[in-house]
Order: C-alpha cells, then sequence, then structure tokens
C-alpha cells in the first residue's frame, strides 16, 4: 500500500488554478495601458499653438496612444452616472464582463469566423453595444449625458496633451503621419 502522505501535490485544485491565471490575466492585461503619470503629467499640457490643425493632429495621435486609458476612463464615468440605476448598473456590470475578456485582458488576437478582428473595430463594437444596450434600460439621459462627458474629457485632454514626449511604436506613428498628412 503506498500513500501520498506528505508529498507537494504538482498541481492545485482547478478553481485555484483558475483563479491564478485570471489574476495573471488581469495584471498582464491591464499592463497593456499607457502609465496613467505619463497620461496626467500637468508638464504635457500646453494649448495647441498652431489651432485646430494641431488640435486635430494630437487628438488623433493621443486617441491612439491612450486608447486603452481612454477607454477606462469613459466606462468609469458611464459606471459613476449609473450608480442611481440599479437595473442599468446590473446590466452594465454584466457588460463590463465582456469588456473585459473581450478587449482589456485579451492576450491572443481576435479572431472570428477565420478572420481577424483589429482592435479598434472590438473597441467600438463593445462601446456601441454598451451604450445601446444600456439605453435599453430607461436611463437614457444619464447614459447620453455621461457619454458626452466621457467624450469631453476625451477630446479636451488629447487636443491640450502635447506629443512630443510619447514614445510611438509603429502603428502609432502611421496614425501619427495620416493625422499630419490630413
Amino acid at each position: 500500500m503506498t500513500t501520498t502522505y506528505g508529498t507537494i501535490p504538482t498541481s492545485g485544485p482547478p478553481n485555484l488554478e483558475y483563479i491564478s491565471r485570471a489574476k495573471q490575466r488581469i495584471k498582464a492585461g491591464l499592463g497593456t495601458r499607457r502609465p496613467w503619470k505619463a497620461m496626467l503629467n500637468f508638464r504635457s499640457l500646453k494649448v495647441p499653438g498652431r489651432g485646430a490643425a494641431e488640435a486635430l493632429s494630437r487628438v488623433a495621435v493621443n486617441v491612439s496612444y491612450f486608447r486603452m486609458n481612454y477607454a477606462m476612463v469613459a466606462l468609469l464615468i458611464l459606471f459613476l452616472s449609473l450608480l442611481w440605476h440599479p437595473i442599468s448598473l446590473i446590466v452594465f456590470l454584466l457588460l463590463m464582463a465582456a469588456w473585459l475578456f473581450l478587449y482589456f485582458l485579451r492576450d491572443e488576437p481576435l479572431i472570428l469566423l477565420g478572420h481577424l478582428v483589429d482592435d479598434r473595430l472590438v473597441l467600438v463594437a463593445m462601446a456601441v453595444l454598451t451604450v445601446a444596450l444600456l439605453l435599453l434600460t430607461d436611463a437614457t439621459v444619464n447614459i447620453l449625458v455621461a457619454v458626452a462627458v466621457a467624450v469631453v474629457v476625451v477630446v479636451a485632454h488629447a487636443a491640450f496633451r502635447r506629443t512630443e514626449d510619447l514614445f510611438l511604436g509603429e502603428e502609432e506613428e502611421a496614425a501619427a503621419a495620416l493625422a499630419g498628412a490630413a
């Protein structure tokens, strides 16, 4: 009769492994966002000197660069607007789970029907789905005001945030080149 008393198990219970993997994915997924210090650096805020053209160029580059941070800010504003609407808040929390798995915590590209789905398309589709489903919960005014406030906050920050100190990757450089050509 062989006993395993005193041996260390090689793998834990399946639930603990799942929780551990989820924690790792959350840390890694939130790690892909840009540092909040870089986004909220007050020394990088400056009124665009060349007017609307420079402001639009900054918005294009900053929205591309800080895309995940801006999505988090917009979702936080939307969440805060729904605190007094419990049904809407429940729907929002369910949608947040979808946001986490489809946008924030994905470590592999999304493939749908054999086609690679771009991150920007996932962002837009999830934003439209979130607003559309929340509008069905009778909190229309709160949602529309929250979306408007989020858009104003994001565009204002993106227009006033200088782009010279950003470390642009290939995707952001392409967006900056397109914005500069426009």
